[in-house]
């Protein structure tokens, strides 16, 4: 198992929607165009809409936007547990970029509080509340607000994370403290490295009240979202580097992967997973750079938001295709 080191990890919310897509074409990509692969790919969910609202091809780059969302339809995200369906909201906003150059990819989290202009005329929010207008919604807010393209669309829900953490046999975390968040239910109650199942997994991607035990008193980590998302990524540097390297000692568990990962996401009608994996396997396999935007905390209408500040243009210029690599 790989292990994630997690010093003192902020927390921050984003992950499984680049997890999802991630691993399902690193993984088609791993074992090829079998039938099977092929067959399970065919077979995956698109999102209406999506396609319509794309950014044209670029010669140099692909972005695909990486959403999770937390429909609760199958219960709660947490557990799994409970039939109440309160509808759906996406909780992680990711981007990952392919140079098609020197074949490196790079991912980029958004913060779901980043207060910006909702495409459509919709006024000032949270980008968070563009998806709940739509995924085209969303996709068309991200290219007219930050002016990120975007190429390709992928969105998993919470409850496929949990099956696809488990298919993998679960994902080594190593922590420097006891550590636990009481909302989300995750419990490490030793320091040390420790094999995450798919409820644990999910516990720990998603806490946003993350606590360690430090010189005799749980202390909660300050920065709240964007630490979230420092552990996210990490998260899910750490599954794509698992499943490559589980499917080269045993490639005949490509097929369980694919299928954990194939249910649970939903993608634009042109995207082919296969075809994408074949370019993004030796970028997932030597890891991706990971990057955050540089936001301030500001109240808004006595909302407490997210602004962007003077640090995020150089980030917002690499993702959108103009500028060199920043520091990630």
């Amino acid at each position: 198992m790989l292990a994630l080191d997690t010093t003192p990890l902020p927390r921050r919310r984003r992950l499984p929607g680049l997890l999802m897509v991630a691993l399902l074409v690193t993984v088609a990509g791993t074992v090829g165009v079998l039938i099977a692969a092929r067959r399970t790919v065919d077979a995956v969910a698109r999102v209406p809409g999506v396609a319509d609202v794309l950014s044209a091809a670029d010669s140099s780059i692909d972005n695909y936007l990486l959403v999770g969302s937390d429909s609760r339809a199958a219960g709660d995200p947490n557990t799994g547990d409970g039939s109440a369906d309160i509808g759906q909201r996406s909780d992680t906003i990711m981007v990952l970029r392919y140079d098609k150059a020197s074949g490196e990819a790079s991912l980029l989290s958004i913060p779901r509080d980043l207060w910006v202009d909702i495409a459509g005329d919709a006024g000032e929010n949270r980008i968070n509340a563009a998806f709940g207008k739509g995924p085209d919604v969303l996709v068309r807010t991200v290219q007219e607000s930050l002016g990120i393209p975007v190429h390709h669309y992928v969105e998993v829900d919470f409850t496929g994370f949990k099956e696809l953490v488990d298919a993998l046999g679960g994902v080594q975390v190593c922590f420097l403290y006891p550590t636990r968040d009481l909302n989300t239910g995750l419990n490490i109650v030793e320091p040390g490295c420790h094999v995450l199942d798919g409820t644990q997994g999910l516990a720990y991607a998603r806490s946003r009240h993350y606590e360690e035990f430090r010189d005799g008193e749980w202390r909660e980590d300050p920065t709240s979202d964007l630490g979230r998302s420092t552990r996210q990524r990490a998260f899910v540097n750490a599954c794509l580097q698992e499943s490559v390297a589980q499917l080269k000692t045993n490639p005949f568990h490509a097929g369980e992967l694919i299928a954990a990962i194939g249910a649970a996401i939903g993608i634009d009608e042109h995207l082919d997973p296969i075809e994408a994996g074949a370019s993004l396997r030796s970028a997932v396999d030597g890891g991706l750079q990971s990057y955050s935007l540089d936001v301030v905390p500001e109240t808004i209408d006595g909302n407490a938001v997210l602004l962007l500040g003077n640090g995020a243009e150089p980030v917002l210029q690499y993702f959108r295709g103009n500028g060199p690599a920043p520091a990630p």
